[in-house]
């Protein structure tokens, strides 16, 4: 099965109603089945599942539940489900909506439509999926945008502030190479920048870009000694680092880092951002191109 292929979860007691909807998916979709809802909410739970087309009338638990189940979860919430049903009253079709579907056919269905839907769902999901990535990072580098970072950041320090440490990250004399070698180039630097940080970011990082040249970072640890370790080698591989400019120079850069670990007298994540960032500037004042953790 081509792995580009979109999974759809077939979901209906009824196996004759589902050998027919294999048989007319299966060459353009990864075609998944469950028989009742328990098994439809596992599937979904542990499956990358792209839609859902589920019948209202089961045993035990019905479309309408499955389908509530499903919408109230994290990681099934986003799965758009198409109810196909016998049942045609304009009550049936409400409830269907008001639990969560996003479209509705009636059996007998007509092939051609249905397989329509489905197209027009899907491509639904992935220009949303598009919007909400382009929303949420930032176009040069692909890592979170200020935006998203202060998001993630707020639900971190609110529910895992414990051992939560900042890093913030600056790249030295960043203006200069700008006005030396042209914003090309700078860009250039950037996502070399960016993509070397990747490299070495603690588990379960929120990095993001604040803004031209500086990023920040959250993560959790075991203590300091462990953060400053990832955040030097970081510096010392950037260090080694170079950028060919137009002119054939080789263009070096380095970058600066503040560290500071979260603690009681720090109410907000812009507390803990204002310290770091003292902590980056005393980086800087103090010669560039090294880390400094702030007690």
């Amino acid at each position: 099965m081509p792995k580009n292929m979109p999974t759809i979860l077939v979901v209906d007691d009824t196996e004759t109603n589902i050998d027919i909807l294999v048989e007319l998916l299966g060459d353009d979709y990864d075609v998944m089945v469950a028989l009742d809802g328990k098994s439809a909410i596992e599937i979904a739970n542990e499956e990358e599942v792209e839609l859902i087309l589920l019948d209202i009338m089961m045993p035990d638990m019905d479309g309408y539940d499955t389908c509530k189940i499903l919408k109230d979860k994290p990681n099934t919430k986003d799965i758009p489900i198409i109810f196909i049903t016998a049942k045609v009253d304009e009550d049936s079709i409400e409830k269907a909506y008001v639990n969560g579907g996003i479209d509705y056919v009636t059996k007998p269905f007509k092939p051609k439509e249905l397989i329509a839907r489905i197209k027009t769902q899907l491509k639904l999901k992935c220009l949303i999926k598009h919007l909400e990535y382009i929303s949420s990072h930032d176009v040069l580098t692909g890592i979170f945008n200020r935006r998203k970072f202060f998001e993630l950041g707020e639900y971190r320090f609110e529910n895992q502030h414990k051992n939560l440490f900042a890093i913030m990250i600056d790249i030295d004399k960043f203006k200069l190479i700008n006005d030396t070698y042209g914003h090309p180039l700078g860009d250039d630097v950037i996502r070399l920048v960016t993509k070397t940080i990747t490299q070495h970011l603690p588990k379960e990082s929120i990095f993001g870009r604040l803004g031209g040249e500086e990023f920040a970072i959250l993560c959790n640890a075991s203590s300091s000694e462990v953060v400053f370790h990832d955040v030097e080698l970081m510096r010392k591989a950037i260090e080694q680092l170079g950028v060919v400019a137009d002119n054939h120079d080789v263009v070096k850069f380095t970058i600066s880092a503040g560290v500071v670990k979260n603690n009681t007298q720090i109410n907000t994540l812009d507390g803990l951002l204002k310290e770091v960032d003292l902590a980056l500037y005393k980086a800087k004042g103090e010669g560039r191109n090294r880390s400094v953790i702030r007690n």
